[in-house]
């Protein structure tokens, strides 16, 4: 992952930006090729060209270019016109309802409202519990930045495609169970007749 300076020793990811252009000027291409008027008649100039994909990748940020460029695709099969930015939305946040796992998004609420004993907590998945852990819980609960979030996004879409390729996620609660005897009755009597109760 290629990472820049930003100050006094801060660092930003430069690869999730620059996967995030690449599938935006990808949606835009195949945009151009399936409604090449109607792309001309919105998009003919290079400065509107330039501020639609300015545009688009701003509302588009926080989704996953894979999700993107699954998105473009239903959405070119499943529309005889040129899409807006939020019938590629709905269709982003379709894909993403039907996978089985929560949003970045909720993911990141679930993770900053979870409490002790976080292992029984009542999780939507598994992978919210092992992103805020790999995270950080003391991050999460003391910094609602831009960068937490980011740095969550990240680390929830790395375990996410993990979980995706067959890796099972589960939570174990180690806690040691008290296993209870049954109640002795003659040690009761005895007890209560020794103190006449």
């Amino acid at each position: 992952m290629q990472e820049k300076m930003i100050q006094h020793g801060q660092t930003k990811s430069t690869s999730t930006k620059e996967n995030l252009v690449q599938a935006v000027d990808s949606l835009f291409l195949k945009l151009e090729l399936a409604y090449h008027y109607q792309f001309y008649k919105v998009f003919g100039t290079d400065e509107k060209l330039r501020e639609g994909k300015k545009l688009w990748a701003l509302s588009l940020k926080n989704l996953p270019p894979d999700i993107i460029l699954k998105g473009i695709e239903n959405v070119i099969i499943s529309q005889s016109y040129l899409p807006t930015l939020t019938d590629l939305l709905k269709a982003c946040n379709d894909i993403n309802k039907n996978d089985g796992f929560p949003s970045v998004e909720e993911a990141y609420l679930e993770a900053r409202r979870s409490y002790q004993p976080r292992k029984k907590f009542n999780w939507s998945h598994p992978i919210v519990f092992y992103t805020g852990k790999k995270v950080g819980w003391d991050i999460l609960n003391e910094r609602d930045t831009k960068e937490t979030f980011t740095l969550f996004k990240n680390t929830f879409i790395s375990l996410k495609k993990e979980a995706q390729k067959g890796k099972r996620f589960s939570i174990q609660n180690n806690e040691n169970k008290k296993i209870l005897k049954p109640f002795n009755k003659s040690l009761f009597k005895k007890l209560r007749n020794k103190h006449k109760v």
